[in-house]
């Protein structure tokens, strides 16, 4: 249990000088990517990291791994990195490719349903970044984008302008939309966030062509 046949005791000794090596090893590969590559990591940026652990774990206690393998590992991992980078900065489409583009999820108060199902996102996960910003309604939000890191970036409307309707974002107030509205008010529609006037009647949305309804609400923001 403690060692084997082919790595006797003294191969402890042997681990510990792979362990210094490859361990300076992954530090000089993260001085290469630099600031960004100890911040929210990219795709691209988690791949490298993931093969470079892969060979340097590897390497610090599996005697049949020659460090020598190793040390090309991080050599053309890194120079792979820069090579994309430079890359990059020349051709957006390739940035985009790689890394991913910023996607304008929300404008005006009024979900991109287009963008939105093209990266796999649920309701549940969108109005969870919404609410840890304090929003409670759409209405309040006047651009939510989406950047290639996968973070939010959420920009509001003024404090003196007026509060537009919008969809609010509680789940108790979404479990409770109806295609059927009792009363004539302001809704919101509760697929896509547009607000129109209803009559007392069921309603199609004009914009995503559901049905599901609440009371739009009007609360500023309190930030």
């Amino acid at each position: 249990m403690l060692w084997s046949e082919n790595a006797p005791p003294a191969f402890l000794w042997e681990i510990a000088l792979r362990c210094v090596i490859t361990y300076l090893l992954v530090l000089g590969a993260l001085r290469v990517t630099g600031r960004r590559g100890v911040r929210q990591l990219s795709i691209f940026e988690l791949s490298i990291i993931l093969a470079l652990g892969s060979a340097g774990g590897d390497a610090m206690f599996y005697n049949d791994v020659p460090l020598l393998h190793v040390l090309v590992v991080f050599v053309v991992v890194p120079s792979l990195y820069l090579l994309f980078n430079k890359i990059t900065e020349k051709s957006v489409r390739f940035s985009n490719w790689l890394e991913g583009a910023t996607i304008c999820m929300i404008e005006d108060g009024v979900i991109d349903l287009k963008e939105f199902r093209r990266q796999n996102l649920t309701y549940k996960e969108l109005f969870g970044e919404l609410r840890q910003r304090q929003v409670e309604h759409l209405g309040q939000v006047r651009k939510m984008y989406m950047e290639a890191t996968g973070e939010v970036s959420v920009f509001f409307y003024p404090k003196d302008e007026p509060v537009r309707p919008g969809l609010p974002i509680w789940p108790e107030i979404l479990k409770s939309a109806q295609a059927h509205v009792t009363e004539p008010g302001t809704y919101a529609c509760t697929e896509c966030g547009r607000v129109a006037e209803l009559p007392a009647a069921t309603s199609i949305c004009e914009g995503c062509h559901e049905h599901c309804w609440v009371p739009a609400c009007t609360r500023q923001r309190e930030a």
